[in-house]
Protein backbone atom coordinates (compact mmCIF):
# COMPACT_ATOMS: atom_id res chain seq x y z
CA UNK A 1 0.00 0.00 0.00
CA UNK A 2 1.35 3.32 -1.03
CA UNK A 3 1.09 5.73 1.47
CA UNK A 4 -0.08 9.38 0.43
CA UNK A 5 2.65 11.84 1.78
CA UNK A 6 1.20 15.20 -0.07
CA UNK A 7 -0.75 17.01 2.21
CA UNK A 8 -2.70 19.75 0.18
CA UNK A 9 -6.08 20.05 0.70
CA UNK A 10 -6.50 18.23 -2.83
CA UNK A 11 -4.88 15.34 -1.50
CA UNK A 12 -7.04 15.56 1.57
CA UNK A 13 -10.25 15.29 -0.48
CA UNK A 14 -8.87 12.71 -2.75
CA UNK A 15 -7.48 10.73 0.32
CA UNK A 16 -10.92 10.75 2.22
CA UNK A 17 -12.35 9.31 -0.74
CA UNK A 18 -10.77 6.93 -1.18
CA UNK A 19 -10.20 5.56 2.31
CA UNK A 20 -13.76 4.53 2.27
CA UNK A 21 -14.17 3.26 -0.67
CA UNK A 22 -11.02 0.77 -0.10
CA UNK A 23 -12.99 0.01 3.54
CA UNK A 24 -15.95 -0.95 1.72
CA UNK A 25 -13.65 -3.32 -0.75
CA UNK A 26 -12.17 -4.95 2.06
CA UNK A 27 -16.08 -5.04 3.97
CA UNK A 28 -16.76 -6.89 0.32
CA UNK A 29 -14.37 -10.09 1.60
CA UNK A 30 -15.87 -10.78 4.90
CA UNK A 31 -18.62 -12.35 3.45
CA UNK A 32 -16.72 -14.70 0.94
CA UNK A 33 -19.72 -16.57 -1.11
CA UNK A 34 -21.25 -12.71 -1.66
CA UNK A 35 -18.10 -11.30 -2.60
CA UNK A 36 -18.44 -9.74 -6.42
CA UNK A 37 -15.93 -8.20 -8.75
CA UNK A 38 -17.37 -7.51 -12.41
CA UNK A 39 -16.71 -4.91 -15.38
CA UNK A 40 -15.27 -2.37 -12.85
CA UNK A 41 -17.83 -2.35 -10.08
CA UNK A 42 -17.58 -4.23 -6.62
CA UNK A 43 -20.58 -5.94 -4.84
CA UNK A 44 -21.05 -6.20 -1.42
CA UNK A 45 -23.45 -7.83 1.04
CA UNK A 46 -23.39 -8.42 4.57
CA UNK A 47 -26.19 -9.35 7.16
CA UNK A 48 -26.07 -5.59 8.50
CA UNK A 49 -29.21 -3.90 7.50
CA UNK A 50 -27.80 -0.91 7.06
CA UNK A 51 -27.05 1.15 3.48
CA UNK A 52 -23.33 1.05 4.46
CA UNK A 53 -23.12 -2.26 4.51
CA UNK A 54 -24.98 -3.14 1.60
CA UNK A 55 -23.86 -2.08 -1.98
CA UNK A 56 -21.85 -1.28 -5.19
CA UNK A 57 -18.56 0.96 -5.81
CA UNK A 58 -18.01 1.72 -9.49
CA UNK A 59 -14.12 2.21 -10.55
CA UNK A 60 -15.05 3.25 -14.21
CA UNK A 61 -17.54 5.63 -15.74
CA UNK A 62 -20.51 4.05 -17.06
CA UNK A 63 -21.11 1.68 -19.70
CA UNK A 64 -23.28 -0.60 -21.57
CA UNK A 65 -21.97 -3.81 -19.62
CA UNK A 66 -21.54 -1.72 -16.49
CA UNK A 67 -24.92 -1.00 -16.14
CA UNK A 68 -25.69 -4.55 -16.78
CA UNK A 69 -23.77 -5.41 -14.06
CA UNK A 70 -25.67 -2.95 -11.81
CA UNK A 71 -28.97 -4.00 -12.69
CA UNK A 72 -28.43 -7.69 -12.35
CA UNK A 73 -27.39 -6.71 -8.72
CA UNK A 74 -30.33 -4.81 -7.78
CA UNK A 75 -31.89 -7.95 -8.88
CA UNK A 76 -29.55 -9.75 -6.62
CA UNK A 77 -30.31 -7.60 -3.54
CA UNK A 78 -33.88 -7.80 -3.66
CA UNK A 79 -34.05 -11.36 -4.21
CA UNK A 80 -31.54 -11.47 -1.08
CA UNK A 81 -34.54 -9.07 0.95
CA UNK A 82 -32.38 -6.35 1.04
CA UNK A 83 -33.73 -3.48 1.56
CA UNK A 84 -31.27 -0.42 1.47
CA UNK A 85 -28.17 -0.20 -0.48
CA UNK A 86 -25.70 2.41 -1.27
CA UNK A 87 -23.52 3.49 -4.65
CA UNK A 88 -20.15 4.73 -4.15
CA UNK A 89 -17.59 5.70 -6.82
CA UNK A 90 -13.76 5.80 -6.75
CA UNK A 91 -12.11 8.84 -6.04
CA UNK A 92 -10.91 8.86 -9.90
CA UNK A 93 -14.07 8.83 -11.25
CA UNK A 94 -16.70 11.66 -11.26
CA UNK A 95 -19.36 10.87 -9.32
CA UNK A 96 -21.96 13.40 -11.79
CA UNK A 97 -20.70 10.60 -14.79
CA UNK A 98 -22.77 8.20 -13.11
CA UNK A 99 -25.84 10.59 -12.45
CA UNK A 100 -28.13 9.64 -15.27
CA UNK A 101 -27.54 5.88 -14.75
CA UNK A 102 -28.82 6.38 -10.85
CA UNK A 103 -32.10 8.35 -11.60
CA UNK A 104 -32.79 5.66 -14.22
CA UNK A 105 -32.66 3.17 -11.60
CA UNK A 106 -34.39 5.08 -8.82
CA UNK A 107 -31.19 5.81 -6.60
CA UNK A 108 -31.27 9.22 -4.90
CA UNK A 109 -27.81 11.18 -4.16
CA UNK A 110 -27.38 12.02 -0.62
CA UNK A 111 -24.26 14.12 0.80
CA UNK A 112 -25.12 15.06 4.23
CA UNK A 113 -22.15 13.32 5.92
CA UNK A 114 -18.79 15.58 6.90
CA UNK A 115 -16.22 14.53 5.38
CA UNK A 116 -13.18 15.72 7.41
CA UNK A 117 -9.21 14.86 7.22
CA UNK A 118 -6.30 16.64 8.45
CA UNK A 119 -2.33 16.62 7.58
CA UNK A 120 -1.03 13.89 11.36
CA UNK A 121 1.62 16.29 11.97
CA UNK A 122 -0.63 19.08 12.81
CA UNK A 123 -3.15 16.23 15.15
CA UNK A 124 -3.67 18.24 18.12
CA UNK A 125 -2.16 15.56 21.42
CA UNK A 126 -2.37 18.37 24.08
CA UNK A 127 -6.05 16.88 25.32
CA UNK A 128 -7.17 16.24 28.60
CA UNK A 129 -6.43 12.45 30.02
CA UNK A 130 -9.15 10.87 31.17
CA UNK A 131 -8.28 8.92 34.69
CA UNK A 132 -8.52 5.49 34.72
CA UNK A 133 -9.13 5.18 31.11
CA UNK A 134 -7.37 2.21 28.94
CA UNK A 135 -7.15 1.84 25.37
CA UNK A 136 -6.16 -2.04 23.96
CA UNK A 137 -5.34 -3.02 20.47
CA UNK A 138 -8.36 -5.61 20.06
CA UNK A 139 -6.31 -8.85 19.29
CA UNK A 140 -8.28 -11.82 19.60
CA UNK A 141 -11.89 -12.89 18.90
CA UNK A 142 -13.55 -13.27 22.58
CA UNK A 143 -12.37 -9.13 23.11
CA UNK A 144 -13.64 -8.31 19.45
CA UNK A 145 -17.24 -10.00 20.20
CA UNK A 146 -17.07 -7.37 22.92
CA UNK A 147 -15.85 -5.13 21.32
CA UNK A 148 -19.00 -5.52 18.61
CA UNK A 149 -20.90 -5.10 22.04
CA UNK A 150 -19.75 -1.58 23.18
CA UNK A 151 -20.15 -0.40 19.57
CA UNK A 152 -23.62 -1.77 19.58
CA UNK A 153 -24.35 0.02 22.80
CA UNK A 154 -22.37 2.92 21.76
CA UNK A 155 -24.41 3.52 19.09
CA UNK A 156 -27.51 2.84 20.02
CA UNK A 157 -28.49 -0.29 18.01
CA UNK A 158 -30.66 -3.03 19.11
CA UNK A 159 -28.43 -6.00 20.75
CA UNK A 160 -29.79 -8.32 18.08
CA UNK A 161 -26.87 -6.51 15.44
CA UNK A 162 -24.05 -7.53 17.90
CA UNK A 163 -23.41 -10.82 16.34
CA UNK A 164 -23.75 -8.85 13.12
CA UNK A 165 -21.51 -6.71 13.73
CA UNK A 166 -18.71 -9.05 14.66
CA UNK A 167 -19.22 -10.93 11.44
CA UNK A 168 -19.27 -7.98 9.31
CA UNK A 169 -16.94 -5.77 10.62
CA UNK A 170 -15.28 -6.73 13.99
CA UNK A 171 -14.07 -9.39 13.17
CA UNK A 172 -12.30 -7.89 10.27
CA UNK A 173 -9.96 -5.72 12.82
CA UNK A 174 -8.14 -8.72 14.29
CA UNK A 175 -5.46 -8.01 11.00
CA UNK A 176 -4.34 -4.76 9.39
CA UNK A 177 -5.63 -3.02 7.47
CA UNK A 178 -8.11 -2.86 9.83
CA UNK A 179 -7.55 -2.22 13.74
CA UNK A 180 -10.01 -2.34 16.36
CA UNK A 181 -9.54 -0.18 20.05
CA UNK A 182 -11.40 -0.70 23.10
CA UNK A 183 -11.59 2.12 25.93
CA UNK A 184 -11.98 0.50 29.52
CA UNK A 185 -12.62 2.98 32.08
CA UNK A 186 -11.75 1.82 35.47
CA UNK A 187 -11.72 -1.91 34.19
CA UNK A 188 -15.13 -1.19 32.70
CA UNK A 189 -15.19 -1.74 28.42
CA UNK A 190 -17.11 1.66 27.30
CA UNK A 191 -15.56 2.95 24.45
CA UNK A 192 -14.57 1.77 20.71
CA UNK A 193 -12.58 3.07 18.13
CA UNK A 194 -11.14 1.53 14.47
CA UNK A 195 -8.43 2.32 12.33
CA UNK A 196 -8.31 1.35 8.53
CA UNK A 197 -5.60 1.73 6.63
CA UNK A 198 -6.94 2.51 3.08
CA UNK A 199 -6.19 5.28 0.33
CA UNK A 200 -2.66 5.99 1.34
CA UNK A 201 -4.68 7.38 4.91
CA UNK A 202 -5.48 6.61 8.04
CA UNK A 203 -9.41 6.53 8.15
CA UNK A 204 -10.86 6.34 11.86
CA UNK A 205 -13.92 4.64 12.13
CA UNK A 206 -16.51 3.04 14.90
CA UNK A 207 -16.06 6.18 17.65
CA UNK A 208 -18.00 5.54 20.19
CA UNK A 209 -18.86 5.68 24.42
CA UNK A 210 -21.73 3.75 25.73
CA UNK A 211 -23.94 6.40 27.46
CA UNK A 212 -23.37 6.42 30.88
CA UNK A 213 -19.58 7.12 30.17
CA UNK A 214 -19.96 10.11 27.72
CA UNK A 215 -18.96 13.79 28.77
CA UNK A 216 -15.66 13.02 29.75
CA UNK A 217 -13.78 13.03 26.38
CA UNK A 218 -13.11 9.62 26.03
CA UNK A 219 -14.21 9.93 22.45
CA UNK A 220 -11.44 12.86 21.36
CA UNK A 221 -8.71 9.99 23.07
CA UNK A 222 -9.96 7.08 21.48
CA UNK A 223 -9.77 8.86 18.57
CA UNK A 224 -6.00 10.26 19.00
CA UNK A 225 -4.71 7.11 20.36
CA UNK A 226 -4.96 5.27 16.64
CA UNK A 227 -3.72 8.00 14.73
CA UNK A 228 -0.80 8.77 16.33
CA UNK A 229 -0.33 4.74 15.97
CA UNK A 230 -0.82 5.48 11.88
CA UNK A 231 1.61 8.52 12.37
CA UNK A 232 4.36 6.06 13.83
CA UNK A 233 3.76 3.75 10.53
CA UNK A 234 4.34 6.94 8.62
CA UNK A 235 1.09 8.02 7.84
CA UNK A 236 0.69 11.60 6.79
CA UNK A 237 -3.37 11.82 6.06
CA UNK A 238 -6.18 10.89 8.79
CA UNK A 239 -9.67 11.19 7.49
CA UNK A 240 -13.03 10.35 8.73
CA UNK A 241 -16.77 10.64 8.37
CA UNK A 242 -18.16 12.71 11.28
CA UNK A 243 -21.44 12.92 13.02
CA UNK A 244 -23.46 16.06 14.16
CA UNK A 245 -22.30 14.96 18.29
CA UNK A 246 -18.40 15.04 16.75
CA UNK A 247 -18.06 17.42 14.47
CA UNK A 248 -16.43 19.99 17.00
CA UNK A 249 -15.11 17.49 18.65
CA UNK A 250 -12.62 16.69 15.80
CA UNK A 251 -12.28 20.05 14.43
CA UNK A 252 -10.33 20.55 18.24
CA UNK A 253 -8.52 17.73 17.45
CA UNK A 254 -7.18 19.67 14.04
CA UNK A 255 -9.52 18.01 11.33
CA UNK A 256 -10.71 20.42 8.38
CA UNK A 257 -14.21 19.99 7.28
CA UNK A 258 -12.92 18.78 3.55
CA UNK A 259 -16.02 18.14 1.82
CA UNK A 260 -19.43 16.67 1.92
CA UNK A 261 -19.73 12.65 1.62
CA UNK A 262 -21.53 12.16 -1.37
CA UNK A 263 -22.98 8.84 -2.76
CA UNK A 264 -26.09 7.36 -3.96
CA UNK A 265 -28.43 5.20 -2.11
CA UNK A 266 -32.07 3.38 -2.77
CA UNK A 267 -34.69 1.51 -1.51
CA UNK A 268 -35.55 -1.55 -2.58
CA UNK A 269 -38.97 -2.88 -2.64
Amino acid sequence: MTIQTDTSDTALLYSTRANICDLFRLMSTSHQPEHFENNGITRWRSVVPHSWFNGLIANEPPSPAREKVLAESLQYFQEEQVKEITFWVDPAVQLSDWSSVMSKYGFVYSKDTPGMALDLNELNTEIPNVDGLEIRVVEDVETCKLWSKVFTLGYGLPSAWEEMVFKSWGALGLVLPMRNYLGYLDGKPVATSCLFLGGGAAGMYSVSTVPEARGKGIGAVMTVHPLLDAREMGYRIGTLQSSDMGFKIYQRLGFQHICQIEYFHKTIK
